[in-house]
């Protein structure tokens, strides 16, 4: 985990009560969002331990600022940033002075990942950022259901969410794993564990339909891929 706060006795208390959880390896400290976002693209840790209130750029300011976020445990003197910092799927808000079980109970909320290079694939526990407008959201990569292509654009669908990112469907594509994602046409690519009913369609494809109801015609040639792939 790297810790991310401005002031040298917060770092230094986090670090003592850290100490008591075996577990836990810090892989550095950060004093501020530059400092922090040089060391998320060389280390790349799996969790950060974020203040809020920073110089220059604060905790939200920095997270909007990560094409691929950690997961993110917000620790902060102020009690009334804790509705914002769930919007943005913090996995928990800690107040000053923390105390050391409220510590490891928001630590034990922390799903293993690896480490994941930028750029590089994107595993299925690993927590991408996405902001659509004034609306953010830490969504685990397994729990995208869909992704739509809308130009250069493309619009995720999870959790009844459906953001856009700034980004082509090629690009995305690139970067999911195959065991858990399939092209099915031009425009879309599905999350195979999201099926919930295959049906036949014309020209030899199939209709799709995942969990939540949205449907997904398969191309011809992408479904005799699918075949092959299932075993269908």
């Amino acid at each position: 985990m790297l810790i991310v706060d401005d002031e040298r006795l917060a770092r230094s208390e986090l670090r003592r009560l850290l100490a008591q959880i075996p577990e836990v390896e810090i892989v550095g400290e950060a004093k501020h969002a530059d400092d922090a976002i040089e060391q998320i693209g060389r280390v790349h840790p799996d969790l950060l331990l974020l203040d809020v209130h920073m110089p220059g750029c604060d905790g939200f300011q920095l997270l909007e600022r990560l094409d691929d976020a950690p997961a993110v445990i917000f620790t902060t003197a102020f009690d009334h940033y804790a509705l914002r910092a769930f919007e943005v799927s913090a996995l928990d808000y800690l107040v000053k002075p923390i105390a050391p079980d409220r510590l490891a109970a928001a630590l034990a909320k922390v799903a293993p990942r690896g480490p994941i290079a930028a750029g590089g694939p994107l595993g299925r526990k690993q927590r991408i950022f996405v902001r659509d407008g004034e609306r953010c959201w830490f969504v685990a990569v397994e729990d995208i259901v869909l992704i739509e292509s809308e130009g250069n654009y493309a619009r995720l669908h999870f959790a009844n969410h459906q953001p856009v990112l700034p980004r082509s469907l090629n690009a995305i594509g690139e970067r999911l794993d195959p065991a858990l994602f399939f092209r099915a046409n031009r425009r879309q690519i599905l999350n195979l564990e999201h099926i919930q009913a295959i049906a036949p369609w014309p020209n030899d494809g199939y209709l799709v339909t995942l969990i939540g109801g949205q449907r997904v015609e398969m191309s011809r040639r992408q479904a005799r891929l699918f075949a092959a792939r299932t075993r269908l």
